[in-house]
């Protein structure tokens, strides 16, 4: 019994060491580093419009239906950044196939004036996480046609539009050149004003 009760005693005080070390004073230090050094990114990367109204995050994508506006790549998981993620199809998957066509069609109802053939992929299938809210130049400026026409606004404005909000590679290196949708969505929502 004695020796049980010399194995137990270290074994709880390592434990509540670790308790608060890990479950208290880590995520305290965190949290005010966080909040002095990053406030924008610690509390979301929240952002607002024009009336000051958190609209979304920089990091989650939104469903855009209205063809007045840009709209981003689909995803599987109607982005809920609860639960991002992807269905992994291969290519040859039959539900693949099928929501591609869906998405052509769709495509092909809302944008008449452009083929199939010059649409970016990205905005036919979905990111890795399912909430990307990023699309790629290209897959901006080929729905230029369907918003100028709808919304009355110059293609070369629009152009101009993309172009100021399209982003490089990280460090020149890393990644893709890519545009926020919903960054685009809210300079161009004051351009309707």
């Amino acid at each position: 019994m004695k020796e049980l009760r010399l194995l137990t005693v270290p074994v709880l005080r390592f434990s509540v060491v670790v308790m608060i070390v890990c479950g208290l004073i880590y995520p305290l230090v965190s949290t005010v580093i966080a909040q002095a050094f990053m406030p924008y990114k610690a509390n979301g990367s929240m952002i607002e419009d024009s009336e000051g109204n958190i609209v979304g995050s920089e990091w989650i994508g939104q469903k855009v239906t209205d063809p007045n506006y840009f709209q981003g790549r689909i995803s599987s998981v109607e982005y809920n950044g609860t639960g991002s993620g992807s269905n992994n199809y291969a290519p040859s998957n039959p539900d693949l196939k099928k929501r591609v066509q869906e998405s052509i069609i769709q495509w092909g109802k809302q944008n008449p004036t452009v083929p199939v053939s010059e649409v970016p992929a990205d905005l036919l299938t979905n990111s890795g996480s399912g909430i990307d809210p990023h699309i790629s130049p290209e897959g901006a400026y080929v729905q230029i046609d369907r918003i100028s026409e709808r919304g009355g606004i110059s293609k070369s404005v629009l152009k101009k539009l993309v172009k100021e909000h399209t982003k490089g590679r990280e460090l020149g290196l890393f990644g893709q050149e890519r545009v926020n949708v919903l960054k685009l969505n809210l300079a161009l929502k004051e351009l309707y004003k």
